[in-house]
């Protein structure tokens, strides 16, 4: 009995603590739906901003496994790290000096995914035949058809998609958070609760 008053006392000081910041919550979620909105607008520039961003930390990355490659030498494993820091750099370079080219390797990365993803989901559900089943079929039968329509429309679709994607990701991640900062904003405070 006592757990249960505790847990519930340690669910409502924090439940008060994230309360009181309701507003960077909705704050946060308006500059994600705005950041969104310049990303479907402008998914080219988009896209390319995110693949030399990847090339970068691939690249970051790679010094950094490069490092802890030399500083473990003794181990055993040296060699397994010193080709992952070189393979990751290596990747990251080709990313910088090719965006386009990696564009388009990422699309029918992408595509390839939710194809095989969708493929997987829509037989699953079939087979299982859980409750609801039909809404985890149909999307993967969206993601088929996503897929597809992504490899179709290759190398175009390679200069739009991913800047596009991660716009509607913005805008209904930050969409969330405005929901959440207002749910929250709505909930009495104890002191309110007190004083009625």
């Amino acid at each position: 009995m006592s757990v249960s008053k505790s847990m519930t006392a340690s669910l409502e000081g924090g439940l008060e603590e994230i309360r009181s910041s309701w507003g960077w919550f909705v704050a946060l979620g308006i500059t994600l739906i705005i950041l969104g909105a310049v990303c479907i607008l402008g998914n080219v520039m988009a896209t390319l901003a995110t693949v030399l961003a990847f090339g970068w930390l691939l690249i970051i990355g790679g010094v950094a496994a490069l490092i802890h490659a030399f500083r473990m030498r003794t181990w055993s494993g040296f060699f397994l790290f010193l080709l992952s820091a070189v393979l990751r750099g290596f990747t990251g370079y080709l990313l910088l000096r090719y965006p386009l080219a990696g564009e388009l390797g990422l699309t029918m990365l992408l595509a390839s995914f939710f194809i095989v993803g969708g493929t997987f989901r829509a037989i699953g559900a079939g087979a299982l035949r859980f409750p609801r089943w039909g809404w985890t079929a149909v999307s993967g039968v969206v993601s088929i058809v996503l897929g597809v329509m992504l490899l179709v429309q290759l190398p175009i679709s390679s200069l739009w998609f991913i800047g596009l994607a991660i716009g509607v990701d913005f805008v209904f991640d930050g969409s969330s958070l405005v929901a959440l900062g207002l749910a929250l904003r709505g909930i009495p405070t104890e002191r309110s609760l007190a004083a009625a």
